[in-house]
């Protein structure tokens, strides 16, 4: 399969040629007058600004986005060469509504060392755009697709072969929210909102150790990488985040959230399968696959993300206090790091729960 169309037609005959005019013409004439609005984006957990039920017609919502190869602190004392989209890890959320246009520019600044793209699993063809995207240092490229399927989808970085894997468990991903132009409905068809929506990106992590069991340090993604894929091999990771480092969603940086409120909590996994639970709370909602197309499943008490997905949940607060966001395989959360907090302000409901007798000598 060709990785652009550049390539599969200079691949082609010349009887075989594809002629993209038509198409490109088509193209101008639907977008012609459509609202053209700038989104501008913001590091995870948070969401950029929009509006649940959709306004007026489709528009083109216009987003820059730019690649930075860094090194992450993803625990203690532990470092990753990383690749990012906008320096963090997940990438930033996008935020549109189904039939509006995504046009997205794609920075790869001169300072980075690799190749890189992007591949939306949200959009239709061209590998996801990665066949359509690809940007050495010191170039850039700019993408348009149609946001046809409502839902939350992963994007990351796919530049070919064994870089695919390097490029997205080095941290290269991130996702899409795609809402439906009406907004969130329950399982009855019902219209839902939330109060507050939070994205959770989890990664695997794969750092090299020494003889001695020391974690291992380099100056480069390309440095890194010899060591990174060989430690890859094993499908063992070393580290497992949230947003980036062990504990980056605890303590004052846990998410926040208050009694009454509706909570949207949107959680992807770019290579590995999870497990997400809220100890103390439910999943309402959930969204399996992070369909918006289909009903949601009620009342779940753990709910799956495959490997290559974004899944969606809503569940509304009804005590104050301190829960804990985790990967239910609880060797990853607690030993490996997929944990964050849930920080609820409020009063508390002893009908819901009690301590009807303290801790003291056995009766």
């Amino acid at each position: 399969m060709a990785t652009s169309l550049m390539a599969l037609t200079a691949s082609s005959s010349a009887e075989e040629t594809i002629d993209i005019s038509n198409i490109s013409i088509s193209s101008e004439a639907k977008i012609e007058g459509l609202e053209r609005v700038t989104q501008t984006l913001v590091a995870p957990p948070y969401l950029p600004e929009h509006n649940q039920i959709s306004v007026g017609a489709p528009k083109i919502v216009e987003i820059t986005m730019v690649i930075e190869e860094k090194e992450l602190e993803i625990a203690s004392g532990v470092f990753a060469q990383a690749m990012t989209f906008e320096g963090t890890n997940p990438g930033p959320m996008i935020v549109v509504h189904q039939d509006d246009y995504v046009e997205l520019t794609l920075v790869n600044p001169k300072t980075n060392s690799m190749l890189h793209n992007i591949d939306f699993h949200a959009s239709t063809g061209a590998l996801g755009g990665g066949g359509l995207t690809n940007v050495a240092p010191g170039q850039q490229v700019k993408l348009r697709f149609k946001a046809t399927k409502p839902g939350v989808f992963v994007y990351h970085c796919a530049p070919g072969g064994a870089m695919i894997p390097y490029h997205v468990v080095t941290g290269m991903n991130g996702a899409i929210m795609i809402l439906p132009r009406e907004g969130l409905k329950d399982d009855a068809g019902k219209s839902v909102s939330y109060d507050k929506a939070y994205y959770i990106g989890e990664q695997d992590w794969y750092i090299p150790q020494d003889a001695d069991g020391k974690f291992k340090r380099y100056d480069s993604p390309a440095a890194a990488m010899g060591e990174t894929m060989e430690i890859m091999k094993n499908l063992t990771p070393t580290h497992l985040t949230f947003n980036g480092k062990v504990g980056a969603l605890t303590g004052d940086k846990a998410m926040k959230a208050k009694v009454g409120e509706t909570v949207l909590f949107i959680h992807s996994q770019a290579n590995r399968d999870s497990r997400v639970h809220l100890i103390g709370g439910h999943g309402d909602l959930v969204w399996h696959g992070g369909s918006f197309n289909d009903a949601p499943a009620t009342n779940l008490e753990t709910w799956a993300v495959a490997g290559g997905e974004a899944t969606a949940a809503l569940y509304t607060f009804l005590q104050p206090g301190l829960y804990a966001y985790v990967n239910h395989n609880l060797i990853e959360a607690i030993l490996l790091g997929a944990a964050g907090h849930v920080s609820v302000e409020g009063e508390w409901n002893n009908d819901l729960m009690e301590q009807v007798e303290k801790p003291g000598e056995i009766k």
